[in-house]
């Protein structure tokens, strides 16, 4: 449309999922600036269209310093996406954090405190960010199928899966009434590497493609004021469906 202001979206995020969601984005006229910690990830993200810049979800000066500097390049936001691994490569013990009797507190930290952190600090520093600007738009926290229910040796990965979940469910009852879109997007499966191969010892077929997750994130971000979601569950049919 002719005159139409260009949509604006910053993902924190951009090595697989969030990746393919710039990608979508920009495909489809939106400027967007991608988050990332890695040079990698980064020049990927640049080579595709994005303004990429360095940052850390799990700092809050570092959010919003990525939100000025993305609202001083593109203008006011319209869509900000946490797609950023909540551990950062600190992951310690089992896959999970194993059992709870056997667990320590660095286990604990890694597994169950730093998904909860990294999605308070998106929320309250984006959610403040949207508020100030007075500024309605859509915020997007990704997090995974344990967030649904606990596993025996992933108790911890639960546990911050659950923190995530309740934070977001609370950002999206506190900011909705101001205009502010807050959705969850729960992807109940592991998520195929955008550049394709699968993982190891896991049927392709029942793993989320991040394209198609992408387009998850486009609806979302592009609900009216009445008709919202606030959580949406993808479940690949290949993998276990629990209601």
């Amino acid at each position: 449309m002719a005159g139409a202001k260009q949509r604006t979206a910053i993902v924190f995020g951009a090595r697989n999922l969030g990746r393919a969601v710039l990608e979508l984005l920009i495909a489809e006229g939106w400027a967007v600036t991608a988050v990332a910690r890695s040079r990698e990830t980064l020049d990927g993200a640049a080579a595709a269209g994005a303004l990429a810049i360095p940052g850390d979800i799990t700092d809050a000066a570092s959010v919003r310093s990525c939100l000025a500097e993305a609202t001083a390049a593109h203008g006011p936001l319209d869509l900000a996406v946490n797609a950023a691994s909540a551990y950062g490569g600190t992951r310690t013990g089992p896959f999970g954090g194993g059992p709870i009797s056997e667990a320590g507190a660095d286990a604990f930290d890694s597994w169950a405190a730093a998904p909860g952190r990294s999605a308070f600090t998106f929320l309250s520093i984006a959610g403040a960010w949207f508020r100030e600007h007075e500024r309605p738009g859509t915020l997007i926290q990704v997090t995974g199928g344990s967030a649904r229910r606990a596993m025996a040796g992933r108790g911890l990965w639960a546990a911050g899966s659950f923190a995530v979940r309740a934070i977001t469910n609370a950002a999206a009852l506190e900011l909705r009434e101001q205009g502010i879109h807050v959705a969850l997007l729960i992807v109940d499966a592991g998520i195929e590497p955008i550049a394709g191969g699968g993982r190891p010892g896991v049927d392709p077929a029942a793993l989320a493609d991040p394209r198609e997750l992408a387009r998850a994130v486009r609806f979302l971000a592009e609900q009216g004021a009445r008709g919202t979601t606030h959580e949406l569950q993808i479940t690949p049919l290949a993998e276990r469906w629990v209601p």
